[in-house]
């Protein structure tokens, strides 16, 4: 038994300003009052839609996201492969997830990371990164402003961070997962504090009793 309140309270200021990569914050957007589903995530009773770009996947194709996206459902996270800190963490935590589900589930789910950073992320460079968490794993990279505009259309911002010590750069990106379904919608989001078992659990689910319908706020 869930209590809707207290969940409320614990869950929801942790989805309205997500830290980004490189000790910056980027806003996330469209999340309302959780309910009591069953699922960890944050169901939307507005679902994000996933547009219709194309862009450049790890092999150096052509990827049109609403055409290429058919799996029951794919998670979608921003980040980048220079990421320090918390891109590394959220895409171990998805490779475990995936890895706990059985053969049947495992192969219904896809998993697509879209560089917030094209200039250093090229499609050889993704690939060498994601093969390190499951070589099933599809990366993305294309026009910056293109990425942009798909990551706005799903709740997620992106900025180009400060300059490090190092000579190179952060970049400030939402660090949440949005899972999103065959016919495009993204009905539900997790933050990037969710475990390796609480995305499994809701991944078990939704791909056998679908994820809940809450109502519109619009």
């Amino acid at each position: 038994m869930y209590d809707v309140r207290s969940r409320f309270v614990a869950v929801v200021s942790m989805l309205l300003l997500l830290a980004a990569c490189g000790g910056t914050e980027a806003p996330a957007t469209g999340f309302h009052e959780l309910h009591p589903d069953g699922m960890n995530g944050a169901v939307l009773p507005d679902p994000y839609q996933l547009p219709g770009a194309t862009l450049t996947d790890s092999e150096g194709g052509d990827y049109d996201l609403r055409k290429d996206t058919t799996k029951p459902i794919t998670l979608v996270f921003f980040g980048y492969t220079y990421c320090p800190d918390v891109c590394q963490v959220v895409m171990a935590n998805i490779a475990a997830a995936v890895s706990r589900l059985d053969d049947a589930d495992r192969s219904e789910v896809g998993m697509l990371l879209i560089t917030s950073d094209p200039a250093r992320d090229d499609p050889k460079t993704l690939r060498a990164y994601l093969d390190r968490f499951n070589p099933t794993f599809e990366g993305l990279t294309g026009p910056l402003s293109t990425i942009t505009q798909v990551a706005h259309r799903l709740g997620v911002a992106i900025e180009k961070g400060d300059k490090l010590p190092s000579g190179g750069y952060a970049v400030a990106h939402g660090t949440q997962i949005v899972g999103v379904l065959a016919d495009g919608d993204a009905p539900i989001v997790w933050t990037d504090g969710t475990s390796s078992k609480e995305l499994a659990d809701d991944l078990t689910k939704a791909l056998h009793d679908g994820i809940p319908q809450v109502g519109s706020t619009s």
